[in-house]
């Protein structure tokens, strides 16, 4: 049997004020950085030891990993961040209100940007001061690369190959494996782990800073997966993210 955690990075300065985020890079807010210590100390008490961990190229997952292993006195090990790990890109939508866009779009538009499949937010424009293209961390992308929107649809296109190509072969080979990542990157990979339909996905809310194992066969099959901790307070937490788009 394998184990692969996946760690959803602590509450951001812009998840407490309830902004959409995506590529943004903002930090931890205070509550975010206690999560993640809490999720190391989770990880720990469960008996759970890493020896390679990978992350986003931003710093809210990035911060939360190493304040994790921090606290399972794992600094040490070797971490790869990559931009594929990133959040899904949310568009013209990045930095606005999550609540007051639903109040003028309506909470079934919102819901639709948030949660739906294949429905993108509305593009930046390419003159857009947001948009990452200059970015120095996607320096070295192809033009183009960089997306000026996202659907959760292009988030799988972008973070399976990252699957397959860095972290299966990890998992295969033996090694014990930690992803900090965002809501929507691990969204995607828990739609393909778990064969969850492209209907069903619209209700999958993943909480902040809560670590979620999977048990995996040899076939990197899910045998099961759980949240360490409190599933009550699992449960509020992503109920607490569901709400994040109503009026």
């Amino acid at each position: 049997m394998h184990k692969v955690v996946l760690l959803r990075h602590g509450q951001s300065t812009w998840n407490k004020e309830n902004r959409f985020t995506g590529w943004k890079d903002v930090d931890l807010s205070d509550q975010g950085v206690a999560e993640a210590q809490e999720a190391g100390r989770l990880m720990k008490d469960a008996g759970l030891g890493f020896n390679i961990a990978y992350t986003s190229v931003l710093r809210r997952a990035i911060k939360t990993l190493y304040r994790a292993l921090d606290e399972m006195d794992l600094l040490w090990i070797p971490v790869e961040k990559h931009w594929r790990l990133n959040e899904r890109h949310y568009g013209a939508l990045q930095g606005l209100n999550k609540a007051e866009t639903a109040a003028k779009f309506g909470e079934a538009q919102v819901l639709a940007w948030r949660r739906s499949y294949d429905v993108p937010p509305p593009a930046l424009e390419p003159d857009d001061p947001r948009v990452e293209a200059n970015d120095p961390r996607y320096a070295g992308l192809a033009p183009g690369t960089v997306p000026l929107t996202e659907c959760l649809k292009d988030t799988v296109a972008r973070v399976l190959p990252f699957w397959h190509a860095e972290l299966a072969p990890a998992i295969r080979a033996g090694r014990q494996v930690l992803v900090s990542a965002h809501g929507n990157s691990m969204r995607a990979l828990v739609k393909y782990l778990d064969g969850i339909s492209d209907i069903d996905i619209v209700g999958l809310n993943i909480p902040n800073g809560i670590p979620l194992v999977y048990e995996l066969d040899a076939e990197l099959r899910p045998l099961r997966h759980y949240y360490l901790g409190d599933p009550e307070a699992a449960a509020k937490a992503a109920a607490a993210v569901a709400a994040q788009g109503k009026a």
